[in-house]
């Protein structure tokens, strides 16, 4: 176990926690973050583009001179890839891009992830994030006073609660919109974390209770 500060929204260490070093405190894999940023990305992938072939470009039906005789290549139709406004041959069609990762592959690939920000310093953990209302201000200056107004990627606990102190599961809208308009700033539950966020933000920011979920998930 390794001892980590815990921060409030203002930059003042509060406490104390410790982290369990088999989630974040393994030497990272590469290959297999590699693997799952690549994963990501092709499942990003929309793939919708699409050519015409020579049979889907209207027109070409005729024969554009006779099969013998003229002294020119033959020639069956105008439509033909070496012609000009011919079909393109071989050209791209829809398809899915989408390939799966094993679940061993998964888990060390964002043990890794994590990993890699406790070894670089770049993970903050903090007490709370209760913000009354929607405005981006309040993320700018939590983020200021943090030291991670650049690039940074919040996650909390996917349980908050309601008007009348119900606890429920669903997201945190208010941080949500205060933090969307921000460039370079995610916001991210515990269940739609991922290795490519992770490692394409420069401060990693936990809530303390969305810590111990990912060790409950992970370890």
């Amino acid at each position: 176990m390794s001892k980590i500060s815990v921060y409030d929204i203002k930059g003042n260490v509060v406490a104390d926690t410790e982290l369990n070093d088999s989630v974040w405190g393994i030497e990272p894999n590469v290959p297999a973050m590699h693997t799952m940023v690549v994963n990501y990305l092709a499942n990003q992938r929309q793939g919708t583009q699409s050519t015409l072939t020579r049979t889907e470009v209207s027109g070409g039906g005729r024969k554009p001179w006779r099969q013998k005789g003229t002294g020119r290549a033959r020639q069956g139709s105008t439509r033909a890839p070496q012609w000009t406004h011919g079909g393109v041959a071989l050209g791209p069609k829809p398809r899915s891009y989408r390939f799966t990762v094993n679940k061993k592959l998964r888990r060390l690939a964002m043990k890794s992830a994590l990993s890699s920000k406790v070894k670089d310093g770049d993970l903050i953990v903090l007490n709370a994030i209760d913000f009354e209302s929607i405005k981006t201000k309040n993320v700018t200056e939590m983020l200021k006073a943090l030291n991670a107004d650049g690039k940074a990627l919040i996650v909390k606990s996917l349980f908050v609660s309601d008007e009348e102190g119900r606890v429920t599961e669903k997201a945190d809208l208010t941080l949500v919109k205060s933090a969307r308009n921000i460039p370079g700033v995610r916001t991210s539950t515990v269940n739609n974390l991922n290795v490519y966020d992770i490692l394409n933000c420069d401060k990693l920011v936990v809530v303390q209770d969305a810590a111990a979920k990912i060790e409950e998930v992970y370890r």
